[in-house]
């Protein structure tokens, strides 16, 4: 299991002046200040009777000489260092943060009391919440310390906060900050309008007819072991979650419901199917996707126990960064192509349904991890006729109701579509990413639109030769000179 664990990267305008100057000024405290001070020394001692002045004096200019290469590496010390460390134990901060902190830098979660933002109004918060405000931490046993936000990575600050409201049990955040940083996690998935509204919309829309209500926070399942820290997503009859489970691990919990006015044999079979598919994924093992740890029903719900991935699904990834390179793109869709090939391999296969930018997390080390196999969704679709899957991305076939393997083909296209021009495809037609992006190559679109062919038996035979295709194309590209950049987080 994933653990939240990270380092975030803080260092304020101060801190990069200090550092600045003690770099610039290296050659002479590193060089020249020892240089003098051994020649100094070597004259007192070669003539240190025939020396006219006190004792008293030369001692002092030892030691200042002596001091000031020691004081100008604590000092660099001092400002190089730019990481607050966060861990399950508690958190340990810069040292240029200590005199605020009484000179104790490692504190525990315990020790936190209260966590407040400052907000600067004269900023406009819809355009960018990274750069608007102050963040303050208390502590029971002395000391504060203040985060400018506007110094710390997005992605960064947003795990920061989650860790604080998971693992500062005893901290009291204020509503200002619990507002920011849903409105944060809002901004980075391209919501503009409050989390507040976002519920309040997504209660009235989808939940009121059915009398499904999503779990609340702090909700505890399975005698306590699990519990809810938030909503990660949901509709229809689902909702995914964050959650702690035994008050240390990481996990996600995937929930669906039948509907209330659905019969006792409709719920029975949905009951079967979910617990049916559930242990077939748990028996599920690959490096690029998401380990499905347990299932359960609880008052009359079923939930899926999945591994944390921490990372940035790439619709995400394109919202913050725009179009991504094709080079990018070519191998990202070789490893999900890889994905498919096993799921498809399995007896019997597994079809997605539900392969799109949103179930695809990008991790730190640059390669790609299903996250979400919609398994929830299809046991609720099957009982129901819901359909699984988003618009854009579903094949004709599967919009009739009857997916099959080639269905999961067509949703990586138009996820490649999406990866190589920033836009959702067009819904049941052919996409050619060139019609936006000229510098694609003819090879890659040819191979997008043919994916996304309307017509199964027109694409790609399997996931296996589409990943032996982009091989192939990678194989092409990396016999052209190029400059390979990871893309930002």
């Amino acid at each position: 299991m994933a653990e939240l664990e990270l380092a975030v990267k803080y260092k304020p305008l101060p801190a990069k002046i200090g550092f600045g100057i003690m770099t610039v000024l290296m050659p002479i405290w590193a060089i020249i200040v020892p240089f003098i001070f051994g020649l100094f020394l070597t004259m007192v001692m070669t003539s240190w009777g025939q020396l006219t002045v006190a004792a008293l004096p030369v001692a002092c200019i030892l030691i200042i000489l002596g001091a000031i290469p020691i004081v100008a590496i604590l000092m660099a010390a001092v400002c190089e260092d730019d990481r607050v460390v966060v861990s399950k134990e508690g958190l340990s901060f810069p040292l240029f943060m200590m005199p605020e902190l009484r000179f104790r830098r490692e504190r525990q979660w315990s020790d936190l009391v209260a966590a407040q933002v400052q907000l600067d109004t004269s900023k406009p918060m819809a355009k960018d919440l990274s750069t608007c405000g102050f963040l303050s931490l208390f502590f029971r046993s002395g000391g504060r310390t203040t985060i400018d936000v506007s110094k710390v990575a997005k992605s960064e600050l947003e795990q920061f906060l989650l860790a604080i409201e998971v693992w500062g049990q005893n901290c009291k955040r204020s509503p200002e900050l619990i507002e920011f940083q849903n409105g944060l996690q809002n901004q980075s998935r391209g919501i503009d309008f409050s989390y507040t509204q976002m519920w309040e919309e997504e209660l009235s829309r989808r939940f009121s007819a059915t009398s499904f209500v999503p779990l609340e926070p702090d909700r505890k399942l399975q005698n306590g072991r699990i519990k809810i820290v938030r909503q990660l997503a949901f509709g229809g009859l689902s909702a995914i979650y964050l959650a702690q489970e035994n008050e240390t691990e990481m996990v996600v919990i995937k929930e669906a419901v039948v509907p209330a006015n659905a019969d006792e044999q409709t719920h029975k079979k949905a009951a079967e199917l979910f617990e049916r598919e559930a242990r077939f994924l748990i028996k599920l093992d690959h490096t690029n996707i998401a380990k499905v740890f347990d299932h359960f029903a609880e008052d009359n719900r079923s939930y899926m126990v999945l591994e944390y991935i921490r990372g940035q699904d790439l619709r995400q990834l394109v919202k913050q960064n725009g179009p991504q390179s094709e080079e990018f793109v070519l191998h990202w869709a070789k490893q999900i192509a890889s994905i498919l090939t096993y799921l498809h391999s399995q007896n019997p296969p597994i079809i997605h349904r539900d392969l799109t930018p949103d179930n695809l997390v990008r991790k730190e080390d640059n390669t790609i991890t299903l996250i979400d196999f919609g398994a929830a969704n299809e046991f609720v679709g099957n009982a129901t006729g819901t359909m699984v899957g988003k618009q854009a991305y579903i094949a004709p076939e599967q919009l009739r109701g009857k997916a099959n393997l080639a269905s999961d083909i067509y949703a990586l296209g138009g996820t490649m579509y999406f990866l190589l021009t920033g836009r959702d495809p067009e819904a049941l037609m052919s996409s050619h990413p060139k019609e936006l992006a000229p510098e694609i190559s003819d090879e890659l679109d040819s191979l997008v639109a043919a994916c996304t062919e309307m017509e199964a038996t027109d694409r790609p035979t399997s996931a296996a030769d589409l990943s032996q295709t982009l091989g192939e194309i990678i194989l092409k590209h990396s016999q052209k000179p190029q400059v390979l950049r990871l893309p930002s987080a």
